[in-house]
């Protein structure tokens, strides 16, 4: 192995790690406690490299777009900043944003970023979307897989505005990713459960999203 392959591993590994640090998610509608989280804030200026990670901030959906948990102001943990200037972490939110201008035009973008970790038990499955299928009410967004640990399920569904199905399939390893015009298509993901009902069960995602315009008043 080069040392700068090994490198890359170290940084993935890092990056990777990080999952085992987030904070249960205490919004949860259907009450309940099979999800943790941490998100971030950021804006991308149009001809300017880059995304500068701005202060810490709730994260608000509509209820149109988030008829479980929508409607409020969110506050979670932030990303830690290790992991938000790590080249994992950034690689992903050029990638996204790449797609972001070659899909709707270069231009300003307001970006968040979601940590997520879904657990399951025997007896007791976790809910990546318990929202249903839905739009994230944005504009692009980029779902990086990080870990699946002893799980079943987790199948993406993307689908037309009128609910028709578009595509299904399933991230398996560590940075397979899918990435959405959410403008144009809805998505979600049915639930998990432990292979070994025995053993711990989680499914580890970054979602990243990008919104035309800059970041909304505080």
């Amino acid at each position: 192995m080069t040392a700068r392959r090994a490198d890359i591993n170290a940084a993935l590994d890092g990056f990777t790690a990080s999952w085992d640090r987030l904070e249960t998610d205490a919004f949860m509608a259907d009450s309940g406690r099979y999800r943790r989280r941490r998100h971030a804030n950021f804006a991308a200026r149009r001809g300017v490299p880059g995304h500068e990670r701005g202060p810490h901030r709730p994260h608000f959906q509509e209820v149109v777009h988030n008829n479980l948990n929508g409607g409020v102001e969110r506050w979670f943990a932030p990303v830690e900043a290790a992991v938000a200037a790590g080249a994992p972490f950034r690689a992903l939110l050029d990638l996204g944003r790449g797609v972001a201008d070659a899909l709707h035009g270069e231009r300003d973008w307001f970006v968040e970023a979601h940590q997520f970790r879904i657990e399951a038990a025997a007896g007791a499955p976790g809910f990546p979307t318990p929202e249903g299928v839905h739009h994230d009410g944005v504009d692009v967004v980029l779902i990086a897989m990080i870990a699946r640990r002893n799980l079943e399920g987790g199948e993406t569904l993307v689908a037309d505005a009128d609910g028709a199905e578009l595509a299904r399939f399933t991230l398996l390893d560590r940075l397979d990713a899918a990435l959405l015009d959410d403008r144009r298509v809805r998505h979600g993901v049915s639930p998990v459960r432990p292979a070994d009902p025995a053993l711990p069960s989680c499914r580890d995602v970054l979602v990243l999203t990008w919104k035309r315009g800059p970041p909304p008043p505080a």
